[in-house]
This record gives C-alpha cells, sequence and structure tokens, in this order.
C-alpha cells in the first residue's frame, strides 16, 4: 500500500488544518504503553534481567519524562541502550549493553521506521539482530493490543473535535502503528471528526504534515498541530506551522485552554507571537534534558 500517497490524495475542504497526536495526547495511553507493554518486552528482548530495574527508568524517562518522549520506538531503543551505557550502577555490574550495530544502520538508511519496513529487511537479509529487534516490536503490538482497551480520550478532547468540525480539515499525526489507532479512534467514535489516520506506516509525523497540506492552499498561521512531545512540535516547526502542547501531567488543563481558549485564537488569527512563545516556553520547562541520575 502506498501510505504516501493516502496523504497526498486528502482534498482540502477547510481554509484551516490541523493535526493530533494520539498517545499521550488525545489518549492517556502513554504511562500504561510504556510501563506494561513496551518496557517488559525491552528487558526481555534486550536480556536486561540482571539491571532491570536501571533498564525500566531508563526506559521510562527517554519515553515519558523527558525531551525525548514520543520518540519512534526504533529510535527509543538507541536513546536507551546509550542511557543504559552511561549509568554507573549497570557498569559496576558489567552488564554488557548490547550494541545495537545493525538498528543503528538500519536506521540510518531506512525512512518508514516501522514494522513492515523492518520484517521486509528482516526477510531479505536474514540478519539475527535485526530480527530480534522485529520480535521485540511484534510482542509490543500484541501486548498493546491485549492490554489496551477501554481508553477514552482526555476530557475536552470532545469539546476541540466539535468546535473545529467544519472549520479544520483534521487528521491524526502519529508514529504509532495503524491497526492500534484505529482501534482507539473507532471504539471511542471519534473517527468521523477526522478525515483520516496516519500512523508510523506514513513516515514521520514531519512528513505526514507535508504530504497533507503541501500545494493545496494552505496557510501556514491556519496549519495547527496538537500534541505532547517535542517531537510533534519539530514536526510542526518543519512545516513552519504552530503548534499547541499538551503538557505532560497536566493535560487536562491543557486541553481546556484549548477548547476555551486556544482554538478560537487559532481561528481569529491571534494563536501566533506572543500566545505561542508563551505555550512553547511551558513546554520546554515540563519536560528535562538530562536524566536525575546522572
Amino acid at each position: 500500500m502506498d501510505y504516501i500517497a493516502q496523504l497526498k490524495q486528502l482534498t482540502k475542504q477547510n481554509d484551516y488544518f490541523i493535526g493530533f497526536d494520539s498517545d499521550g495526547c488525545v489518549f492517556d495511553t502513554m504511562e500504561v504503553k510504556h510501563k506494561e507493554c513496551f518496557c517488559p518486552a525491552f528487558i526481555k528482548h534486550m536480556g536486561c534481567q540482571p539491571v532491570s530495574k536501571a533498564a525500566r527508568e531508563v526506559w521510562d524517562f527517554v519515553n515519558l519524562y523527558s525531551k525525548t518522549r514520543g520518540c519512534n520506538r526504533f529510535l527509543a531503543l538507541q536513546y536507551a541502550r546509550d542511557l543504559l551505557r552511561s549509568r554507573k550502577d549497570v557498569q559496576a555490574r558489567n552488564f554488557k549493553v548490547p550494541e545495537l550495530q545493525e538498528l543503528d544502520a538500519w536506521i540510518k538508511r531506512e525512512t518508514k521506521l516501522g514494522n513492515p519496513a523492518l520484517k521486509a529487511e528482516v526477510e531479505k537479509t536474514g540478519n539475527e539482530e535485526l530480527g530480534k529487534m522485529l520480535a521485540w516490536s511484534v510482542e509490543v503490538n500484541e501486548r498493546v493490543a491485549d492490554m489496551v482497551f477501554g481508553m477514552p480520550p482526555f476530557p475536552f478532547v470532545m469539546d476541540v473535535l466539535k468546535q473545529a468540525q467544519g472549520k479544520a480539515d483534521m487528521i491524526v499525526v502519529s508514529q504509532t502503528p495503524l491497526e492500534a489507532l484505529t482501534r482507539e479512534w473507532e471504539e471511542n467514535e471519534m473517527d468521523g471528526y477526522i478525515e483520516m489516520i496516519a500512523g508510523q506506516e506514513h513516515g514521520t509525523k514531519t512528513e505526514h504534515i507535508h504530504f497533507a497540506t503541501e500545494g493545496k492552499g494552505y496557510e501556514s498561521s491556519k496549519i495547527l498541530m496538537v500534541g505532547d512531545a517535542p517531537g510533534d512540535y519539530k514536526a510542526a516547526a518543519e512545516n513552519q506551522a504552530l503548534y499547541y502542547p499538551i503538557i505532560p501531567g497536566n493535560e487536562e488543563a491543557s486541553w481546556e485552554r484549548l477548547a476555551k481558549e486556544g482554538l478560537a485564537k487559532f481561528f481569529d488569527g491571534t494563536f501566533a507571537g506572543d500566545y505561542q512563545q508563551m505555550l512553547l516556553e511551558e513546554f520546554d520547562a515540563a519536560l528535562p534534558e538530562n536524566p536525575s541520575w546522572e
């Protein structure tokens, strides 16, 4: 399936465009997914049982409590490996953190960092290390499908979707696999508010916004990304779009402010400038760059 073509084929129906991240932004799913699904599988497939406490701290910091929050899962493996290597308690136990050189090389040459691309690579090369990373990623998806259900959106999300309907073209912009995204949006009967769900199979978040809006006549001041992670802001900035942060740990208040204030500013043209800057400063202060154990 040509996922990029799907984005390019979206038609402009309104003057405004909004992209929504999903995990941790629209749905309070980040904690349960990473703590109950991603991390246990990470410890298992990376052989981190002897340093499981450190591995869990590292995984949670990378994916939940730092400026790398919300990054692609394969990039998270790289970040977690590097942090694990640098920890004195891990070194003291003479634990050898997996090198993951083959993963590094694959990430350098591949743009669509998802299971379909990795599966194709493993089938083509038979590479053992990449096969292990694929097994980890497949298990993560199985754990998510088994564990994560019945998750409603944050309060005020529906208010935002209803207010924006008919005024803005809306899509999901996410690095979560498409199957999980579709299930969560359909389960909550929210898929009718959006034009499309773009997941990790569609490329990066930057590409999602780019291909969905390029050459279609949207003014950059009328394109908004709503997200909870620095990668979401980066995707907006690389498309000269506006950004509204859902602050981790303060999600309900963030959505309430968007519903009662931010969305109106977006539609009346007063979002850019001082208001945007205030939001970005709040967002930057909410997520540390360096872990507490350093």
